[in-house]
């Protein structure tokens, strides 16, 4: 059995960092973390940590705090804004960008619904090394004379 490598934790006086800390469960409700705010699709709103969420090895040790990455800062909930919503011309950049990653430089021209290895392979695998593709796993674009129809 392998055993994870540890990261090295400096341990500091309680409060030294500058910000209340909170113990898992004991945090007020109105204090989030950023996954917690992305679930909620809200974004800090260029405020910053008001708490840190001490890491599950602290608890023991009530004087002292860590800085340890299982550890979370806390956003207060109160001063978030709402996410942005891209306009058309940002989704328009992006599923230009993603096309580029998904479609097959190769012969069969397929775009993916997974990014390829165009940097390790150059192209899908069925163009590569000839192992057929799932039809699932590729957007059927009608062919272009169908098209002009």
């Amino acid at each position: 059995m392998r055993r994870r490598p540890t990261c090295p934790v400096t341990r500091l006086l309680r409060g030294a960092q500058g910000l209340p800390e909170y113990d898992r469960g004991a945090c007020p409700d109105h204090l989030l973390t950023r996954r917690q705010l992305r679930e909620r699709c809200v974004s800090p709103g260029g405020h910053g940590p008001v708490a840190i969420l001490r890491c599950a090895r602290c608890r023991y040790t009530p004087q002292w705090s860590c800085t340890h990455r299982t550890r979370a800062y806390l956003y207060d909930l109160r001063l978030t804004r709402p996410k942005r919503v891209p306009t058309l011309a940002q989704e328009a950049a992006l599923d230009k960008a993603m096309a580029a990653r998904q479609t097959c430089p190769g012969p069969c021209g397929r775009r993916y619904y997974h990014c390829l290895p165009l940097k390790t392979l150059g192209s899908c695998l069925e163009c590569h090394n000839g192992t057929p593709a799932d039809p699932r796993t590729y957007i059927t674009v009608a062919a272009p004379h169908e098209l002009a129809a």
